[in-house]
């Protein structure tokens, strides 16, 4: 089992960089595949990136490429979502998950351990 602890939300001006963090507990971390999913007021929970236990693969989805970076330091437990160049519309509730189905998937049954969240406010 994991905990995922999510920081580094805030409110920011279009154009800006937030980093978010992923604090994970746990001996086994680096068997996970950690994602990072959004919910904006009104809408439903969508993907946003997603990154292998290695590190190697990862996967992002359309509105993000380009913007967000997604990485991990399992020596430290954590994975980062880098997001640059934010818009009003990257404004959401972000929340780190974790799979050990080992894919790098989009799909959000496949993740199992889930944290709070942290908010992201955009301001145009």
């Amino acid at each position: 089992q994991v905990q995922l602890v999510e920081s580094g939300g805030g409110v920011v001006q279009a154009g800006g960089s937030l980093r978010l963090s992923c604090g994970a507990s746990g001996r086994t971390f680096s068997g996970y595949v950690i994602g990072w999913f959004r919910q904006a007021p009104g809408k439903e929970r969508e993907f946003v990136a997603a990154i292998s236990g290695s590190g190697l693969t990862r996967n992002y989805v359309d509105s993000v490429k380009g913007r967000f970076t997604i990485s991990r330091e399992n020596a430290k437990n954590t994975v980062y979502l880098q997001m640059m160049s934010l818009k009003p519309e990257d404004t959401a509730v972000y929340y780190c998950a974790a799979s050990n189905t080992g894919t790098v998937t989009s799909i959000q049954p496949a993740y199992a351990y889930w944290g709070q969240g942290t908010q992201v406010t955009v301001s145009s």
